[in-house]
């Protein structure tokens, strides 16, 4: 008998309200159909409150996420004619991204000004730079001035509107099956304590477009690609997803969902929580990050901090 659902079972059961059944009830209403289709959603009264025990979605014939995919791609000898990887995923991803965003962004936002997105990111680097020892952690403070220059921007009022986003919007989370690709896994961000659901449209974008560079980190130490023609294969990726996002929301008349000036300080921000990550949770994973910021930060680059 063939397979026709998948079953995500959370362990441990997460109170309700959680976001994923509310999230995935709207996209359907909106008429956003690249995702597994949600078909219920199990709960039970534990301890005196309503839990959550299981999501049950459409299962995708031939599915395999962005960590598996992705990296093939990135490793593929001479897919863009020029020694690099193939990119041809990347514009329909930016499609994907761009049809979410215009998705969710029928959903009202709550009142209020929104998070600092200033203080959240300066706290990331710093927490980033005290968690991150070794030849590595004198590396990070060597950069702490280019790095705070980077986030700079977030300190000004973002020009487009807050929108309900994923929140951990990466590679892991796009499956490519039979018939083209997929977004899961609207859980939220379990890395993040207490993060707003409503922000910039770039948050998102950001997080997938540093999840090209680390798909390119893990090309080279996994699959010995060339650090130069890794580095060159996610520069074109990130290109031709961000315009194939721009496009769509121009398409659409809503340009405004982006602004352009919060795509760098939030990619930045985001290699700081990657390097957070590894240090409380996966020690291994240092690399990609690491690999990543000394990509945007050449040796010859180094700032003077004293």
């Amino acid at each position: 008998m063939a397979e026709k659902v998948v079953v995500k079972w959370l362990t441990p059961p997460a109170p309700l309200p959680h976001p994923a059944p509310e999230l995935l009830a709207h996209l359907v209403e909106a008429g956003f159909n690249d995702t597994a289709p949600p078909y219920a959603a199990l709960t039970a009264e534990l301890d005196g409150r309503d839990h959550l025990l299981a999501l049950v979605t459409g299962y995708l014939p031939g599915a395999r996420d962005g960590w598996e995919w992705c990296v093939d791609e990135a490793a593929s000898p001479g897919g863009t004619g020029d020694g690099t990887g193939a990119t041809a995923f990347a514009a329909p991803l930016g499609r994907l991204a761009a049809d979410l965003h215009l998705a969710l962004s029928t959903l009202p936002p709550p009142a209020g000004a929104g998070p600092d997105l200033a203080e959240r990111a300066g706290c990331a680097l710093a927490e980033a730079l005290e968690l991150t020892g070794g030849d590595d952690g004198e590396w990070l403070a060597a950069r702490s001035a280019a790095l705070r220059r980077d986030l700079a921007p977030l300190a000004v009022p973002a020009a487009g509107p807050r929108i309900r986003i994923h929140g951990d919007l990466h590679v892991g989370q796009i499956l490519r099956w039979d018939e083209g690709y997929a977004v899961i896994d609207f859980d939220g961000n379990p890395t993040v304590a207490g993060a707003d659901p409503y922000q910039p449209a770039a948050r998102d974008v950001a997080q997938l477009t540093t999840s090209l560079e680390h798909v390119a980190q893990v090309a080279i130490r996994r699959r010995s690609t060339p650090p130069a023609e890794a580095a060159a294969w996610a520069a074109a990726a990130r290109a031709a997803l961000l315009s194939a996002y721009r496009a769509r929301l121009a398409e659409r008349g809503r340009p405004d969902l982006l602004d352009e000036r919060l795509i760098r300080p939030f990619e930045v921000e985001q290699e700081c929580r990657e390097l957070i990550y590894a240090a409380r949770h996966l020690p291994r994973w240092r690399y990609a990050p690491m690999g990543v910021l000394r990509t945007w930060y050449p040796e010859e680059n180094a700032e003077d901090n004293a």
